[in-house]
Order: structure tokens, then sequence, then C-alpha cells
């Protein structure tokens, strides 16, 4: 079974087991209240978890990026950390490297400029695989990862162990907010 088939076993089991054993319920919590709880869980801070989720909402509206999904990629990024700093040198919330924020054009030490342009670059994986079939969204989020061309040159997830287990990771932060969303 290939990694593409697992991953995307790990998204639709994860998917069916909240739709079998979760009862129904009459109304669904609101975004903000979902990222919200979301980010409070790793930070803190009552005012930056605020910011953090109203900036998601925000950049979400500007791109047409599911706000659970640039969260989860937040989350497994940098857990939330407005300071985040990586040992390759990728930059703050949405850990990104200088070079793609310049390319993009955002100052990645601003925090709203790195939601911003992390949104950016994920809504442009997105448009990038967007013919890739089923597995569209999770060779984009590998993409994020890896870079584009490491998912061209495989035709899908790199075998890289770093890029597999964050596509996992992100798949079940992501499932996770899906979930917290049903309340």
């Amino acid at each position: 079974m290939t990694l593409r088939t697992r991953i995307s076993h790990l998204f639709l089991a994860v998917s069916l087991a909240f739709c079998l054993f979760t009862p129904a319920v009459s109304e669904a919590a609101d975004p903000y209240t979902v990222i919200y709880d979301d980010v409070s869980a790793y930070n803190g801070n009552p005012v930056e978890c605020d910011w953090i989720a109203n900036a998601i909402l925000y950049a979400s509206s500007l791109y047409g990026v599911d706000p659970y999904l640039i969260t989860a990629v937040m989350q497994t990024e940098s857990h939330f950390y407005l300071n985040a700093m990586s040992p390759v040198g990728a930059i703050g919330l949405m850990q990104l490297m200088p070079g793609t924020a310049s390319s993009i054009g955002v100052d990645p030490y601003d925090p709203l400029g790195n939601i911003l342009g992390g949104t950016i670059y994920l809504r442009n994986q997105l448009d990038n695989f967007a013919g890739w079939g089923e597995y569209a969204v999770t060779d984009a989020v590998a993409a994020y990862n890896a870079g584009p061309q490491a998912v061209y040159d495989y035709s899908g997830v790199p075998p890289y162990s770093e890029t597999r287990n964050y596509v996992v990771s992100v798949a079940e932060a992501y499932n996770n907010l899906l979930y917290a969303s049903q309340y």
C-alpha cells in the first residue's frame, strides 16, 4: 500500500470514526470558538489566542483557505508560538523560510504578515495540486513542508520521514478540529 493510500485511509478512518461514534448534535460550534480553543491548548495567553484565532479567520476569508486547515498547519508548524524559529531558519507561526516570505512579499517577523504569507503559500500549493485527484490536499500539505518540487519529483508525498510525519500530524490536527466543530 502506498503512503498516499495510507494517509488517505487515515483521513477517512478518523473522519468515519468521528461520524460513527459521535452523537448527532443540533448546533455546530462556530469556527472562532473551535480555533480559539485549539490555540489556547498550546498558548496560555488569552489576548494572543484571540488575536491568532481572528488572524486565521481573516486570512481564511482573504485567500479562500479552510480556516481549520490553516489552524492545523500552524499547530503542526509552531504550536501557535508567535516567535517560533526553527533550526533551519523558518520563522514565526507559519514557519516561513525567509526566501519564501520574500517571494510572497511579506515580513515573516510580523505575526500578521507571517499568517497571511503562510496562507498565501498554502493557497498556492492547493492550487498547484488541485488537479491531482483525491490526494490533492495531502500533496499540497506535503509541498508546504518539503516544497512543491519534491512533490512533483516523487509524484506525491516525498519519502522523507519528516514530511510523512508532518502530513499525518496535519491530518490528525485537522480531523480534531472537525470533530470539535461538531459541538
